[in-house]
């Protein structure tokens, strides 16, 4: 299928299939119509490649990391522990994550409360280490 197909089918614009394309991503057949610039056909496998790379991107795996890994995949396969490897990685990405998004979503809450509490007692504020910190008197320059 050409790119526009492509695009259709994957849900990505042509500008990030291109991109794709470039990194390295996908590798689509050239055809023999497009004379100086051959059409790129791209085939079911590509389909399947550009869906993993928006699963992995959900994941919070970089275009960087994803790319390794598919060119991991495709030069000589991914054993079993190389796969639990990225796995485990990933799960620990997304643990992360969940921990920082209840900061903010702590961190959020107070801060409404006290605005909708007539900004009266101290004003959340954010320590270094990201934690919500509800009774800090405001800040008087």
């Amino acid at each position: 299928m050409l790119i526009g197909a492509f695009a259709k089918r994957t849900g990505l614009s042509q500008d990030t299939v291109r991109f794709y394309v470039r990194q390295g991503i996908l590798k689509p057949q050239s055809g023999i119509q497009g004379g100086r610039n051959p059409y790129q056909i791209f085939a079911e496998r590509d389909v399947s490649i550009a869906l993993m790379v928006r699963f992995a991107q959900s994941l919070g795996m970089s275009l960087k990391e994803i790319a390794e890994v598919a060119n991991e995949l495709l030069d000589t396969g991914l054993s079993p522990e190389r796969e639990i490897e990225i796995i485990d990685t990933q799960i620990a990405k997304l643990e992360q994550k969940a921990v920082d998004l209840v900061r903010l979503l702590d961190y959020l809450r107070a801060k409404r409360g006290w605005m909708a509490g007539g900004k009266s007692e101290g004003e959340p504020l954010f320590s270094e280490e990201g934690l919500c910190l509800t009774q800090i008197a405001a800040f008087k320059p």
